[in-house]
């Protein structure tokens, strides 16, 4: 694998891309933990009208109890009404799509959005299921039994770095 990208390097691209998507009925959800960081730092760069709202999807997983997940359903804020909105919806790291499935079946929970497409900081390859995102960062081939994980800062300073997966 060649040398992870700067995380910080891709915010401004993947913004530009995204001015042409948004409409009066646009809103964004990021998904915790990542994706939510992600969203915290696109969100205000957009400028977009709704709030942001935050999703704790663990519930949702089909390996919610393989996984031994903890699901705080105090931790999904959506302060806004989903139906009709087309929605963004902003995750770090894409890899099986497990975790867009879940997502969207939470969303559905919420209402019945316009549209949904899925934005990424990094897909890293390796899906089980038919999900692919609308806007993406960069795209990277990560070795089997590798993770690629997105880190914060003390600052907010956004980082990829690859570990052995557990």
């Amino acid at each position: 694998m060649n040398a992870l990208p700067e995380a910080e390097d891709l915010l401004q691209p993947l913004v530009d891309e995204l001015r042409a998507r948004v409409t009066p009925a646009s809103a964004m959800i990021g998904l915790y933990t990542g994706g939510a960081w992600l969203a915290e730092r696109l969100h205000p760069m957009l400028g977009l009208r709704e709030p942001l709202g935050l999703m704790d999807i663990a519930f949702y997983r089909d390996d919610y109890h393989k996984q031994g997940l903890k699901h705080d359903p105090k931790r999904t804020r959506i302060p806004f009404d989903v139906e009709g909105k087309d929605l963004l919806l902003v995750d770090d790291v894409l890899y099986t799509g497990r975790t867009v499935r879940a997502a969207m079946n939470e969303l559905f929970d919420y209402g019945r959005p316009r549209s949904i497409a899925l934005v990424v900081l990094a897909d890293r390859g390796g899906r089980q299921l038919p999900i692919c995102a609308q806007h993406c960062g960069a795209r990277l081939e990560v070795a089997e039994g590798m993770r690629l994980r997105l880190k914060r800062a003390e600052g907010g300073r956004l980082s990829f770095e690859l570990e052995h997966a557990a």
